[in-house]
Protein backbone atom coordinates (compact mmCIF):
# COMPACT_ATOMS: atom_id res chain seq x y z
CA UNK A 1 0.00 0.00 0.00
CA UNK A 2 1.31 3.44 -0.92
CA UNK A 3 1.38 5.83 2.06
CA UNK A 4 -0.43 9.17 1.72
CA UNK A 5 1.63 12.13 0.52
CA UNK A 6 1.78 14.09 3.75
CA UNK A 7 4.36 16.68 4.78
CA UNK A 8 6.86 15.64 7.46
CA UNK A 9 7.45 17.07 10.93
CA UNK A 10 11.19 17.14 11.66
CA UNK A 11 12.58 18.00 15.09
CA UNK A 12 16.27 17.10 15.22
CA UNK A 13 19.10 16.74 12.75
CA UNK A 14 16.69 17.18 9.80
CA UNK A 15 15.76 20.74 10.82
CA UNK A 16 17.09 23.58 8.65
CA UNK A 17 20.69 24.33 9.57
CA UNK A 18 21.33 20.85 10.95
CA UNK A 19 23.63 18.37 9.20
CA UNK A 20 21.04 15.90 7.87
CA UNK A 21 18.90 18.69 6.43
CA UNK A 22 21.68 19.78 4.09
CA UNK A 23 22.32 16.22 2.88
CA UNK A 24 18.75 14.96 2.78
CA UNK A 25 16.26 17.78 2.28
CA UNK A 26 17.97 20.86 0.84
CA UNK A 27 16.70 21.48 -2.69
CA UNK A 28 13.99 18.82 -2.34
CA UNK A 29 11.35 20.76 -0.41
CA UNK A 30 8.93 23.53 -1.36
CA UNK A 31 7.94 24.63 2.14
CA UNK A 32 9.42 24.73 5.65
CA UNK A 33 7.12 26.02 8.40
CA UNK A 34 7.99 26.34 12.09
CA UNK A 35 5.60 24.25 14.18
CA UNK A 36 5.06 22.39 17.43
CA UNK A 37 3.65 18.96 18.01
CA UNK A 38 1.82 18.40 21.31
CA UNK A 39 1.63 15.05 23.09
CA UNK A 40 5.34 14.31 22.80
CA UNK A 41 8.49 14.52 24.88
CA UNK A 42 12.01 14.62 23.51
CA UNK A 43 14.96 12.51 24.67
CA UNK A 44 18.67 12.75 23.95
CA UNK A 45 20.07 10.16 21.61
CA UNK A 46 23.62 9.52 20.42
CA UNK A 47 23.88 12.73 18.37
CA UNK A 48 20.18 12.98 17.54
CA UNK A 49 16.91 13.10 19.49
CA UNK A 50 14.01 10.71 19.94
CA UNK A 51 10.37 11.80 20.23
CA UNK A 52 8.18 9.68 22.51
CA UNK A 53 4.48 10.04 23.37
CA UNK A 54 4.13 12.05 26.57
CA UNK A 55 2.88 15.13 28.35
CA UNK A 56 4.89 17.79 26.51
CA UNK A 57 5.29 19.34 23.10
CA UNK A 58 8.14 19.18 20.61
CA UNK A 59 9.40 22.10 18.54
CA UNK A 60 10.26 21.50 14.92
CA UNK A 61 9.49 22.27 11.29
CA UNK A 62 6.86 20.99 8.88
CA UNK A 63 8.57 20.27 5.58
CA UNK A 64 6.76 19.63 2.33
CA UNK A 65 8.75 17.79 -0.33
CA UNK A 66 8.47 18.92 -3.94
CA UNK A 67 5.88 16.74 -5.69
CA UNK A 68 8.43 15.35 -8.16
CA UNK A 69 10.80 14.44 -5.30
CA UNK A 70 8.28 13.07 -2.80
CA UNK A 71 8.96 9.35 -3.30
CA UNK A 72 12.70 9.98 -3.14
CA UNK A 73 12.41 12.03 0.08
CA UNK A 74 10.17 9.39 1.68
CA UNK A 75 12.62 6.63 0.80
CA UNK A 76 15.65 8.58 2.05
CA UNK A 77 13.96 9.60 5.31
CA UNK A 78 12.75 6.06 6.02
CA UNK A 79 16.28 4.80 5.42
CA UNK A 80 17.90 7.53 7.55
CA UNK A 81 15.46 6.87 10.41
CA UNK A 82 15.95 3.10 10.30
CA UNK A 83 12.31 2.54 9.40
CA UNK A 84 10.96 -0.32 7.29
CA UNK A 85 7.16 -0.51 6.99
CA UNK A 86 6.10 -3.52 9.07
CA UNK A 87 9.67 -4.14 10.21
CA UNK A 88 10.23 -5.65 13.64
CA UNK A 89 13.65 -4.09 14.23
CA UNK A 90 12.83 -0.46 13.47
CA UNK A 91 14.68 2.25 15.40
CA UNK A 92 11.87 4.71 14.66
CA UNK A 93 8.26 4.26 13.56
CA UNK A 94 6.66 6.57 10.99
CA UNK A 95 3.23 7.66 12.25
CA UNK A 96 0.72 10.38 11.44
CA UNK A 97 0.23 13.23 13.87
CA UNK A 98 -1.31 16.71 14.08
CA UNK A 99 1.28 19.50 14.04
CA UNK A 100 0.49 23.10 14.96
CA UNK A 101 2.16 25.45 12.44
CA UNK A 102 3.32 28.81 13.77
CA UNK A 103 0.63 30.63 11.74
CA UNK A 104 -2.18 28.73 13.46
CA UNK A 105 -4.37 25.75 12.75
CA UNK A 106 -3.30 22.13 12.51
CA UNK A 107 -1.74 20.01 9.79
CA UNK A 108 -1.57 16.24 9.45
CA UNK A 109 2.06 15.17 9.05
CA UNK A 110 4.34 12.16 9.05
CA UNK A 111 6.41 11.94 12.21
CA UNK A 112 9.21 9.57 13.19
CA UNK A 113 8.94 8.50 16.85
CA UNK A 114 11.04 6.06 18.85
CA UNK A 115 9.88 2.48 18.23
CA UNK A 116 8.06 0.93 21.25
CA UNK A 117 10.98 -1.05 22.80
CA UNK A 118 13.24 2.00 22.61
CA UNK A 119 10.49 4.33 23.85
CA UNK A 120 10.11 2.15 26.97
CA UNK A 121 13.85 2.30 27.69
CA UNK A 122 13.92 6.06 27.19
CA UNK A 123 11.01 6.60 29.59
CA UNK A 124 12.77 4.44 32.20
CA UNK A 125 16.29 5.86 31.99
CA UNK A 126 16.62 8.33 29.13
CA UNK A 127 17.71 11.96 29.36
CA UNK A 128 14.73 14.16 28.64
CA UNK A 129 15.14 17.48 26.83
CA UNK A 130 12.82 19.59 29.03
CA UNK A 131 12.27 22.36 26.46
CA UNK A 132 11.17 19.91 23.76
CA UNK A 133 13.50 21.77 21.39
CA UNK A 134 16.55 19.90 20.12
CA UNK A 135 18.20 23.17 19.06
CA UNK A 136 17.93 24.75 22.51
CA UNK A 137 19.52 21.91 24.47
CA UNK A 138 22.88 22.38 26.13
CA UNK A 139 25.54 21.33 23.65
Amino acid sequence: MTPPRLPFFVYGTLRPGEHHHARTLAGRVVRETAATLPGLVLYEGPGYPYAVAGDGAVTGVVIEPAAARYAEVLRVLDELEGYTPGGGANLYERVTAEARPAGGGTETVWLYVAAPPLARRLRERGTRIPSGDWLSRAR
